[in-house]
C-alpha cells in the first residue's frame, strides 16, 4: 500500500515539473511560424519576444512588422499582433497601431 502511494507520488511530481527549454524552443518557432503565415505583410518579421501568457488564459502574443503587399500602399510598413492560442497551435493576427488613438 504504502509502496503504490509513494510511486504515485512520485510520478505527479515528474508530471508537474515545466517543461524542458527544448520544448519551448520548439513551441516559440511553432509560434513564429504560425504567425509569420498568418500575417498579411511581405518580408514579415517578429518585433522583440513574445508575450506568454499564463496557461490559464492559453496564448502567447508577438508582434509582427512587415510592408503591406498592396500595390495602392507603396510598400509603407505596418505593424500587426498576433495571438497564439498554444493549445490549438493557431495564430491570429490583427493590424496593430501602436500610440495611436
Amino acid at each position: 500500500m504504502l509502496r503504490s502511494i509513494l510511486l504515485s507520488l512520485s510520478l505527479l511530481t515528474v508530471s508537474a515539473q515545466a517543461s524542458t527549454p527544448q520544448a519551448w524552443s520548439d513551441q516559440r518557432q511553432h509560434m513564429l511560424k504560425a504567425c509569420l503565415a498568418a500575417s498579411q505583410f511581405k518580408d514579415a518579421h517578429a518585433l522583440g519576444k513574445p508575450a506568454e501568457f499564463d496557461d490559464q488564459v492559453g496564448y502567447s502574443a508577438l508582434l509582427i512588422e512587415g510592408t503591406y503587399p498592396q500595390k495602392h500602399m507603396q510598400n509603407r510598413t505596418g505593424t500587426e499582433l498576433c495571438l497564439y492560442d498554444r493549445q490549438r497551435q493557431q495564430a491570429f493576427t490583427s493590424e496593430w497601431e501602436a500610440g495611436k488613438r
